[in-house]
């Protein structure tokens, strides 16, 4: 069980990346029916704590804290080389089977540390040819979003940070309570990790030439056949321009999205409803249930039936 998580404060750590964390984790969502997690800040030296932008955190805990920890968070860092004393935390978890989590340029951390070596990984598209380069036993992506490996998690940018941290709550505490740490940070509830990081021709939400209410429309009618040309017509596009418009605001095919989003609806109701599995698959837009397990299997690595075993009715609906 996801409970106790620990993000690490290294000197010359980024503000924005080490606050994402601390929103995902940090932050008591009870009332909103959502998960508390134990969250506690560590540094190898407590006290003052300099960060790549001037100013200076003051961090109480040392590193003891982080040894019976769940997950071990590594914020964006510079890309020189840090106190082996956090290398050894960062060991420790890995060696227990704890999550361990880098967002950014803290993949250079994992790195150093050596738990990269043999897995696949990403940090941002900035930095990918030089983490290759650095470390050659890890297999760096340059395009996803993010990268799980056998309990090792790396993500890019800042956003895809917290894509990722959604993902391990997804993974341990199942989509529902996911969706309202989501909702409360006002964002959307999933991307998956195999979207590119880097979108050509970013697009304004609130432009009139959006797609947001096309995939708005999309979410609400995941039970039918949805085809690009049909999604075209409805979006007074050819489909080859609806096809290139969908990719560059979301950063993957209009396909892959709609699996996505049938696979979120079939989590929820699996953890909300006593559906019958082939109901679900009807009404998550599968069709049938042995569609549905092959969805499952390739993406989730379980199937419905164990995944409802896992989170039905864990989080209040």
């Amino acid at each position: 069980m996801l409970k106790n998580i620990v993000v690490l404060a290294i000197p010359g750590i980024a503000p924005f990346e080490f606050g994402v964390i601390c929103e995902v984790f940090g932050v008591d969502r009870s009332e909103s029916g959502g998960p508390t997690f134990d969250f506690t800040i560590a540094t190898a030296k407590p006290g003052r704590v300099p960060t790549n932008l001037g100013f200076d955190m003051v961090v109480e805990n040392d590193l003891s804290v982080a040894s019976e920890a769940d997950l071990i968070a590594v914020p964006a860092h510079a890309l020189d080389g840090v106190d082996e004393a956090y290398l050894d935390v960062i060991r420790a978890a890995e060696k227990r089977g704890a999550w361990v989590l880098s967002v950014c340029s803290g993949a250079f951390v994992l790195a150093q540390a050596g738990i990269l070596d043999g897995r696949r990984s990403t940090t941002h598209w900035m930095y990918t040819d030089k983490l290759a380069e650095r470390y050659p036993h890890t297999e760096v992506d340059p395009e996803v979003l993010f990268v799980e490996d056998r309990g090792v998690v790396t993500s890019a940018g800042t956003a895809s940070g917290i894509d990722a941290a959604l993902h391990i709550v997804r993974k341990e505490l199942g989509a529902s309570a996911a969706n309202i740490i989501a909702r409360r940070m006002v964002i959307p509830p999933q991307r998956d990790g195999g979207q590119s990081q880097y979108i050509e021709a970013p697009i304004v939400a609130c432009k009139s030439d959006s797609l947001a209410p096309i995939t708005d429309w999309m979410v609400q009618h995941l039970d039918e056949e949805l085809s690009v040309d049909e999604l075209a017509k409805r979006a007074l596009m050819s489909s080859r321009t609806f096809a290139r418009k969908f990719r560059a605001e979301t950063g993957t095919t209009p396909a892959a999205w709609l699996n996505r989003q049938r696979l979120l609806r079939a989590q929820q109701l699996l953890e909300q409803t006593d559906f019958g599995l082939e109901q679900v698959a009807s009404e998550a837009g599968f069709g049938i249930a042995a569609v549905m397990r092959h969805h499952f299997v390739k993406t989730l690595q379980t199937t419905p039936a164990a995944y409802r075993r896992s989170f039905g009715e864990r989080i209040p609906a």
